[in-house]
Parts: structure tokens; C-alpha cells; sequence
């Protein structure tokens, strides 16, 4: 083993239900980046594992796929959408999407577009839903709506169908409108629906996708994949002056490729589904607790009374959805075990019983 300085800062058996970035690298996808290692290629893209690539995309998301890695999902959402807007445009989202409630402002600040939320109750957006914003298209005393936004698998951990999806691109592009996929946890909708990737994006109309790496065992890394070339302009620059142009990218390109080149990610994202829902069984024969939402992928949000919780987020951490109602969310990844899931049920247990 190569020396080195470096020293351990934590404790790596433990375990927590607080968000799938909290797992660590697989270790398929650190033998990848030791590969990619070594040598010198060039910067910002132009070495042969971006190269590579773009075949690797083609084969999920079909021959015009054009793929742009970058740093992280708030970045990947940012460059994607500022490239399917004016200066004057507008995002319909649903209330509950990441772009709206966890991006710290960025795709209004930075990429200088209007969001325009909607309720979703189950996290997904219809037809209906979007055309409570879907008007003023003239009206320059309006942000022009010119793109629908919504996230598969969606935050509150439902799934739209290929054809639910269809439904929002055709009513999208029948008015003018393009369709972003946020897909930070796209490999968890495949494994729940039992399709391939490009069923529910490419083939159901959706023009731009944000691919997720990160939550599904890569160091760090997502894509912007454009599905549908002629519906975005300057990409590679908007890229650039968004800051989200790695100088080595062949290392994003390498996860990448050790991810999607074989079923890495199909197997990981199966895994962390199956989790949930053990996870979802052994919460619901625990009296006082609720399950709120349809378990389809890697999450399960439930409510339980706020000090039941406090203390079982000292054995086992987790946060809160809505503080307020006692709601709290629990991902899984993985790395997420039956152990894990046995333990974290059977001390949910104990402290409903304190």
C-alpha cells in the first residue's frame, strides 16, 4: 500500500438513514478511478474516457445523446435549464422539487430564469397541475413559461410511469414548452419500474436530463445529457461560465463508465429500493408510526411523535421532511444492509415503546 499522511476521521461502521450521499464510493467505482489514474490526458473533457463516453450514453439514451459531465446535481440542473431558457423564461416545477426547495436559489440567481412551483401532492406533476401556470405565453409583463421540470424519481419518493411522463411532454410541446428531467435518483425509477432508462426519458419526449451519479455509489459527478439536440443552444459554454466544467473530467467520465457500461447501476439502485421497502415492512408493524407516501424507490417518509424521534436520531441519523408535523424521511443506498435495516426498525421499536 502506497504511504501516506492521511488519517482516519471517522467511524466506518457507522450507520445512518439520512441521505444516500451519506454512503461512501462502491468499490467497483474506486477501482475505475484507480484505472483512469496515472499518466497524463487532457483537460476539460478532451481525453479519451469523455471520449469514450458519449458510446456508453448512446446505448441508454439512443445515438443523439450528447453528454456534459459536471461537478454535482444543483450544477447539472443549473447549466441544463438555463439552456432551455430566455432571460425572460420560465421553469414550472412541482412546490416539493429539489430545483425549488434545496438549490439555495441558485437556478433563479444563477442561471437567471423564473421558477414557477405548483402543489403536487405525491411529489409528481400531471397535465392539469401544469397548466395552472401554463398561460401568458405574450405577455411580456410575465416570465414566459418555457420549460416543465420534474424529477423522477420524484423527492417525495413516488415514480411517474413512461406513460404518465409521456402525457406531460406532449401537453410541454404542444405549447412551445420543453421537458427537464431532474434525474438524480433515475437509476432507482428504472429499478422500480422494470424499464429501460431511455423508456421513461428519451423515448417518452423529454429533451434534457440531469443524470445522477452520487447517489447511486459514485465519489462525485453528474451529467447533463441533452436528448433532443435541437432544443438547447450553447451548451459547452453555458457549462463554462457556470463553473461546472471539471479540468480533469476523466475522472467523472470514469465512474461513469464503470457505472452505466455494465448493470452497476441497475444492481445498486435494486439493492437500495429493496431496502426500503424492508425498511417499509418493519415500520408499519410498529404502532404510532405512518407511513405518508407510496414506497417506489429508496426513500420512506413517515410521521411519529417529534421526541420518538429526536431520540432515535442519536442511534441512527435521519432528518426531518416537516419539522413541524413530526414528518421525517429515511433513505437507503447501496451499502444499506438487512442489518442495518433490522437494527434501525427494531430501535424504532424501543423508542415508540419508551
Amino acid at each position: 500500500m502506497t504511504p501516506t499522511d492521511a488519517r482516519r476521521h471517522h467511524d466506518p461502521d457507522a450507520r445512518g438513514f439520512a441521505s444516500d450521499n451519506y454512503a461512501g464510493v462502491h468499490p467497483e467505482i474506486l477501482a475505475a478511478l484507480a484505472l483512469a489514474n496515472g499518466g497524463h490526458q487532457p483537460a476539460y473533457g478532451a481525453d479519451d474516457y469523455t471520449a469514450h463516453l458519449s458510446g456508453v450514453f448512446a446505448r441508454h439514451f439512443g445515438p443523439e445523446a450528447e453528454v456534459y459531465p459536471v461537478f454535482n446535481g444543483t450544477g447539472a440542473n443549473v447549466v441544463a435549464l438555463q439552456a432551455l431558457t430566455d432571460r425572460w423564461g420560465a421553469v414550472i416545477t412541482a412546490e416539493t422539487a429539489h430545483i425549488h426547495t434545496d438549490e439555495c436559489g441558485a437556478p433563479e440567481r444563477v442561471g437567471g430564469l423564473k421558477l414557477l412551483p405548483v402543489p403536487a401532492p405525491d411529489g409528481k406533476l400531471t397535465p392539469g397541475l401544469v397548466e395552472r401556470e401554463a398561460y401568458g405565453f405574450d405577455d411580456e409583463h410575465r416570465a414566459t413559461p418555457q420549460v416543465v421540470s420534474l424529477t423522477q424519481s420524484t423527492e417525495l419518493g413516488t415514480t411517474y410511469t413512461p406513460g404518465e411522463i409521456r402525457a406531460l411532454c406532449e401537453y410541454a410541446h404542444a405549447r412551445g414548452m420543453t421537458v427537464h428531467m431532474d434525474g438524480a435518483r433515475l437509476a432507482n425509477a428504472a429499478a422500480r419500474l422494470g424499464e429501460p432508462l431511455r423508456a421513461f426519458t428519451t423515448d417518452a419526449g423529454v429533451d434534457v436530463l440531469s443524470f445522477g451519479g452520487t447517489k447511486n455509489g459514485m465519489l462525485f459527478g453528474e451529467a447533463v445529457v441533452v436528448l433532443t439536440p435541437h432544443a438547447v443552444r450553447a451548451m459547452k459554454h453555458i457549462r463554462k461560465l457556470s463553473m461546472q466544467l471539471p479540468s480533469k473530467t476523466r475522472f467523472v467520465s470514469a465512474q461513469f463508465e464503470a457505472l452505466l457500461a455494465g448493470d452497476l447501476w441497475l444492481r445498486s439502485a435494486r439493492h437500495a429500493n429493496a431496502m426500503a421497502a424492508r425498511l417499509a415492512e418493519g415500520v408499519r408493524a410498529v404502532a404510532g408510526v405512518e407511513i405518508l407516501y407510496p414506497v417506489e424507490a429508496n426513500a420512506v417518509f413517515a410521521r411519529l411523535p417529534h421526541e420518538a424521534s429526536n431520540r432515535l436520531r442519536k442511534r441512527y441519523p435521519f432528518y426531518f421532511w416537516n419539522e413541524a408535523a413530526g414528518d421525517v424521511r429515511w433513505m437507503c443506498s447501496f451499502d444499506t444492509t438487512e442489518e442495518d435495516v433490522d437494527g434501525f426498525v427494531a430501535a424504532l421499536r424501543e423508542e415508540m415503546a419508551r
